[in-house]
């Protein structure tokens, strides 16, 4: 009797052994019969709806369908019950659970309803900031495939909202971009045939707050490249970008009323004076303002000379040469002053500015004369 005590208990030792050994492998991994189903409640439900079913060898269910399409599984709450989600495939009729080894089926069949969701009159908020999240309430909430955002004035096409979460009496939504502060609001859903949308002449609506950033300054002083500009209004914190042109600017600071920018370099700026439109972009881009379309952008005159020779009180073949113009490259004789060179100046006996510094000729006199330089060295030697 002690003998085969002591061999029962070293079977045990070596079977517990055994079975610890095998990492790779459970009880649970590894299916014994295909699955069978008893029941389900309940008997009938719309997409989206939870059907808990009973049965016998559910844990290894790897995938289900209704009515020959494919549905959810939420979760295996035990080897004798599961819940599974109606999906937009599903069709009235009978319930097939899958596993490794087979298939089981259900006697009665479960029916597919697809009844219009439905917002309670008291289920929609007066008003909401696009961007937030937003509560809907009513019935049949849990049908809605996609949630839809119509600007109340002028819009034609709806925005799509990211849909957060649902039940059948309340979806919550992610208030996406409208066009205007005032949105009608409509679902789409399937009514057994196609996917159709809820009528917009009796959807909500709601007022969406934009905050739309206003800009407040409008005088914009020529600038140079490198300096920053800075815009004051509300709401700047919303702007995405500052354009100078196609230019992104760089945005150093940011607040609610304050945004510093500065002023962008580019290879197709001009010598001069370079007029840019100011614009800023927000709302992911989506609106677009013009500030200003005269932004004046700086860029100095450089000048290359070579091979250039100009002589103060010196002579060109003979000639007295002392005047040079970085505007044409050339070099002048004395004796072209009067005619060439500032003819204007010759006209007025040099007299362009009257005793109490006022101009004695017209602008456009004054500007029709290049600028010059005149030496009056010995030699100014070559440039």
């Amino acid at each position: 009797m002690k003998q085969y005590r002591k061999w029962t208990l070293a079977a045990l030792f070596a079977c517990l052994f055994f079975l610890c050994g095998c990492d790779s492998t459970s009880m649970k991994d590894v299916a014994i019969s295909s699955p069978e189903v008893l029941s389900f409640s309940p008997e009938s439900g719309s997409i989206g709806s939870e059907v808990i079913v009973t049965g016998e060898y559910l844990d290894d269910v790897v995938s289900a369908t209704i009515g020959g399409g494919k549905v959810t599984i939420l979760q295996k709450v035990s080897n004798q019950r599961l819940s599974l989600k109606v999906t937009d495939q599903a069709r009235s009729g009978k319930i097939v659970l899958t596993n490794s080894i087979g298939e089981g089926v259900s006697e009665a069949e479960f029916t597919l309803e697809y009844p219009a969701p439905v917002v309670s009159q008291t289920g929609v908020p007066s008003e909401v900031e696009m961007g937030n999240n937003l509560l809907l309430s009513g019935s049949h909430m849990n049908v809605v495939s996609a949630v839809l955002f119509t600007a109340a004035e002028g819009g034609t096409a709806g925005n799509e909202a990211e849909i957060v979460s649902q039940n059948e009496n309340e979806i919550v939504v992610k208030v996406p971009y409208v066009e205007s502060d005032r949105a009608v609001v409509t679902f789409k859903y399937f009514n057994g045939t196609e996917n159709v949308e809820t009528s917009s002449s009796s959807a909500p609506q709601l007022t969406v707050k934009r905050y739309e950033p206003k800009v407040t300054t409008n005088v914009f002083e020529p600038a140079n490249v490198g300096d920053v500009v800075v815009l004051e209004g509300t709401y700047l914190n919303k702007i995405d970008k500052v354009l100078l042109g196609d230019i992104e600017c760089t945005i150093p600071l940011q607040t609610e009323t304050v945004l510093n920018f500065v002023v962008p370099s580019s290879e197709n700026y001009e010598d001069g004076n370079n007029t840019k439109a100011l614009k800023i972009s927000y709302f992911d881009g989506r609106e677009v303002r013009t500030l200003t379309d005269a932004f004046v952008v700086k860029v100095p005159f450089v000048y290359f000379w070579e091979n250039n020779k100009v002589y103060g009180q010196g002579r060109i073949e003979g000639q007295l040469s002392s005047f040079f113009s970085p505007e044409t490259g050339l070099v002048y004789a004395n004796s072209d002053w009067s005619t060439v060179v500032d003819p204007v100046s010759m006209k007025y006996k040099a007299a362009t500015c009257s005793a109490n510094n006022k101009p004695a000729v017209s602008e456009s006199e004054y500007n029709s004369v290049n600028p010059y330089f005149f030496f009056s060295g010995a030699s100014a030697g070559q440039l």
